[in-house]
C-alpha cells in the first residue's frame, strides 16, 4: 500500500466535499447525494484489492 493511494483518497474526499457543498447551497440535494455516492464507490474500487489481499493473508496465516 503506497502513500499515493492515501493522497488520492484524500483528494477525492476534499473534491467531493466541495462539490457537495456547492450543490447543496444551490438547492440540488439529490445531485449532491449522487456525487458523494460516486466518490464512495470510486474509493471502494481502489480499496477492494487491498482488502482482498488482507483476507487472503489472514486465511493463509491460519491455514483455513
Amino acid at each position: 500500500m503506497s502513500v499515493n493511494l492515501i493522497f488520492r483518497i484524500a483528494a477525492v474526499g476534499i473534491l467531493v466535499s466541495v462539490i457537495c457543498q456547492v450543490l447543496k447551497h444551490s438547492g440540488r440535494e439529490d445531485q449532491a447525494f449522487l456525487t458523494s455516492l460516486a466518490g464512495l464507490v470510486l474509493v471502494l474500487f481502489w480499496i477492494v484489492p487491498y482488502i482482498y489481499d488482507l483476507f487472503d493473508t489472514i486465511k493463509n496465516l491460519f491455514a483455513l
